[in-house]
């Protein structure tokens, strides 16, 4: 089942936004398909926050098509009018066919010259009920010809892929490369080639990912449990992790989403009443 809001940091704001699975044809080639459409009223803007996945996508938007390298930091975009967008999450065999070296659009993009796709998406989603399915099935189809057959490298790197971020992951890259029977250094250049992260980045995305996700729906859990849980060596592990790549502490990320328990957000507003004196900081503590 594909996970609505994973990567999603703040779910409450998106606008109208659906997954949709792969067709059968472009199922190597497609984790899944992401169309959001807004209506934003005029003078105002809704800010989406996201750590995506470690992957590549593309995009199909306001009759252009471009290629988004995997990130190594969240980002936001302000949405305002009215507009859509359809993009695919890419599977590594789908990477080849685009581009010769993705390390190099690591945190970037670039224009992707297929006016056929654009035309044919813009038409799908201009074209009613089930406009949505219409524009993954054109999507797919031009995908699976851009691509072609897919050959027993990218089958792997998929397979790589997998054993990084999908369900019961690896938690580290020498797990990962035990189990799909491949020296460490062949998966380190799997992923360079088809991904253009090393298996230990997209690990510790994947990881923070869900750190985001059980922080936010699980108000009850403490974050010593929750880093527990996702292999982090203490809650200060986690707190940095969260601080490097989302700006914000998982505490402070629990109270923007409103999922802080309310006996804890009782005690942060009595802490904020009277402030902890330096001195009395626990020996300076990280801030969970």
């Amino acid at each position: 089942m594909v996970n609505p809001t994973r990567g999603v940091l703040y779910p409450a704001r998106l606008p109208q936004f659906h997954r949709l699975p792969a067709p059968a044809e472009a199922a190597e080639l497609v984790a899944w398909f992401w169309i959001p459409e807004w209506d934003i009223e005029p003078g105002r803007s809704s800010r989406q926050d996201v750590v995506s996945y470690p992957a590549l996508n593309l995009v199909v938007e306001q009759g252009a098509v471009s290629l988004s390298g995997a990130t190594t930091r969240a980002f936001h975009r302000d949405l305002r009018g009215q507009g859509w967008a359809v993009g695919a999450l890419l599977r590594p065999a789908a990477v080849a066919a685009l581009i010769d070296e993705p390390a190099s659009l690591v945190d970037s993009e670039i224009d992707v010259d297929a006016p056929e796709l654009a035309e044919a998406v813009t038409v799908a989603m201009a074209s009613g009920n089930g406009h949505r399915e219409r524009a993954v099935d054109v999507f797919g189809r031009w995908l699976q010809e851009r691509v072609g057959p897919t050959e027993d490298a990218a089958r792997l790197a998929n397979a790589a892929d997998e054993v990084l971020m999908g369900e019961r992951a690896a938690l580290t890259p020498e797990e990962a490369a035990t189990r799909l029977a491949v020296s460490v250094r062949t998966l380190q250049r799997l992923t360079h080639r088809h991904v253009g992260l090393s298996p230990a980045a997209m690990i510790r995305r994947r990881r923070l990912q869900e750190a985001a996700h059980l922080v936010r729906d699980q108000p009850d859990s403490d974050l010593a449990t929750i880093a527990a849980e996702l292999g982090y060596s203490d809650h200060a592990h986690l707190t940095r992790d969260f601080r490097a790549v989302l700006g914000i502490a998982p505490r402070t990320y629990r109270s923007e989403t409103g999922s802080e328990p309310p006996a804890a957000s009782a005690a942060r507003e009595a802490e904020a009443q009277h402030p902890v004196s330096d001195a009395d900081d626990h020996g300076g503590r990280a801030d969970e």
